[in-house]
């Protein structure tokens, strides 16, 4: 892959490790030990090792001038391949979570197997390592392909790949390690904070040169979606992240906001996380990838439009109905209530111009496990939402807050909206970009596509049907006007629901290392020519 950068790109790859050992040296040196110099290592290891491997190749013939006609796929097959390695390490940590609800010994007395270390791990590996990994790599491929013209450059795409993946490693380690900054979605430390704004910059800024140089007039509507989730996401990111290290040479840093001011800035950030990261640019998945499997026209596109502007204003307001009954001025705990509830319009406007684009496919939907996954997406991103505006009303959200209603709400959008469309994005596009005529087995595809719905269905029930136990027998009080039942009571009415959840898990986890395996024969099988390589016109547009 590095061969077949130009003499210019593979010079400028050559700086770029080099700086990254520098970097890496710089931090290990001023820290000298703890979290922060393991990272400084890591960097430093990861440079050298580049650098070395850009080096041997630096004055190598260039390749075929002919690739330049073609678009650059080899970016979104590492990706790709990236998501699922994190995928299956994150999916399997939170199958350990869960069982720890279970069996809470599980630890074996380790300090870095404890639920609050291993917790964000969980989270940070699906929604941003397996969901992030995703969304960069059919960002590339929706936007060549949606553009007709070829990436930018080829040094771009591998230094966000490459940088972002670091970002996350050094997140996942650190959390093992005792760094955090407590911030939910939000807890690496102020130096992997400013790493990622560094890499989320080049990211936009190769999406926009791409796009400037489109062949399509038109901007497809995905485009939209993705834009809008890196550019918000670049601005939660920077605002949420404020911080004050207690010293250069130490991970540990404070927040610049404190107090309910922190609160809301957390929640501004972490609801919005859930809209820009994990709608926005799934959204943008879903309205490429849908009609092409489908072979059918996206019902309307309009709506598309519509729906695009109204959640890109409405969910900016809605963070803090995460904050009911708190110091919260009374008041914006209702203008994000009200928001929330405005908000099921244009999220139901997507999820139905969805279902509505497969009105008359059906036959395809019944036969296509891939285009099933995409169809169950769609259902429960309806659903979610609907949830969603529903949990943020003040009487409602009395019931459901701080019990496990609302981690089974969160896991049917993640399960169910963000890994089912993906799973159907990677179906569709790793025979595409690997040159092969179809997956390695369509029977394998089945056996994930029944697999991941039956751990998806177990998995969400059982936390509803707990959530909701748990917050009825919070509230019950007896003829004495005490609480009828202890909190340990309600813990132990809980481990059949927990049972259950871990179940559910088993049944993903074995989904997806279902498809992981049909994946890796795919790409090993009989190597062809992509058949879209030329810059032609798509399905999608």
């Amino acid at each position: 892959m590095i061969a077949h950068l130009s003499r210019t790109e593979r010079q400028w790859a050559a700086v770029l490790a080099g700086l990254l050992a520098l970097l890496g040296l710089t931090m290990a040196v001023a820290a000298r030990q703890g979290p922060m110099a393991v990272h400084g290592f890591m960097a430093l290891a990861l440079g050298a090792g580049l650098f070395i491997a850009v080096a041997s190749v630096l004055e190598k013939p260039q390749a075929n001038p002919g690739r330049l006609q073609q678009y650059y796929d080899d970016p979104t097959k590492v990706g790709i391949v990236l998501s699922m390695i994190w995928g299956l390490f994150a999916m399997g940590v939170g199958l350990w979570v869960a069982a720890l609800m279970v069996w809470p010994d599980a630890t074996f007395g380790q300090a870095w197997m404890s639920y609050g270390r291993i917790r964000p791990v969980h989270t940070t590996g699906v929604i941003f390592a397996f969901g992030g990994n995703a969304l960069i790599a059919t960002s590339f491929h929706v936007m060549q392909r949606t553009s007709r013209t070829r990436l930018a450059d080829q040094l771009s795409p591998w230094f966000v790949l490459v940088g972002y993946n670091l970002f996350l490693v050094w997140a996942v380690t650190g959390y093992m390690m005792g760094v955090t900054q407590s911030k939910e979605y939000a807890e690496p430390e102020w130096y992997a904070d400013l790493w990622l704004v560094v890499v989320w910059v080049a990211y936009l800024v190769l999406y926009l040169r791409t796009l400037a140089r489109r062949a399509e007039p038109h901007i497809y509507v995905a485009n939209w979606y993705y834009l809008a989730f890196i550019v918000v996401v670049a601005v939660l990111h920077i605002v949420n992240g404020f911080a004050l290290p207690v010293s250069f040479a130490g991970a540990k840093s404070y927040p610049a906001f404190s107090g309910v001011q922190d609160a809301m800035v957390q929640w501004w950030y972490g609801h919005n996380a859930v809209a820009f990261f994990m709608t926005s640019g799934f959204l943008g998945m879903l309205y490429y990838y849908l009609p092409v499997r489908s072979q059918r026209p996206i019902y309307s596109y309009r709506l598309s439009i519509l729906s695009f502007w109204g959640i890109t204003f409405f969910y900016l307001w809605v963070g803090s109905h995460h904050l009911h009954y708190t110091a919260l001025p009374h008041w914006v705990q209702t203008l994000g209530m009200t928001f929330s509830i405005m908000l099921l319009v244009p999220s139901w406007a997507s999820a139905g111009n969805a279902i509505a684009t497969l009105n008359g496919a059906w036959g395809r939907v019944r036969d296509d496990a891939t285009l099933r996954f995409m169809f169950v997406a769609a259902v429960f991103y309806g659903l979610s939402t609907f949830e969603g505006s529903f949990m943020a009303i003040r009487p409602v959200n009395a019931l459901s807050h701080y019990t496990d209603w609302t981690v089974g709400h969160v896991h049917s959008g993640a399960l169910g909206w963000l890994a089912m469309v993906t799973f159907g994005a990677f179906y569709s596009t790793v025979p595409l970009i690997w040159g092969r005529k179809a997956m390695y087995s369509a029977r394998l595809i089945e056996w994930h596509f029944w697999l991941a719905l039956a751990g998806l269905l177990t998995y969400v029930f059982s936390l509803w049907n707990a959530g909701i136990t748990q917050g009825l027998m919070w509230r019950t009080y007896n003829a004495a006007g005490t609480l009828n039942y202890s909190f340990i009571e309600s813990i132990d009415a809980m481990r059949p629901y927990y049972i259950a959840r871990f179940l559910g898990g088993v049944l993903f986890l074995a989904g997806i290392c279902v498809g992981a395996v049909n994946i890796w024969l795919t790409v090993r099988g009989v190597r062809g020519e992509a058949p879209d390589r030329p810059f032609a016109l798509q399905g999608a547009e």
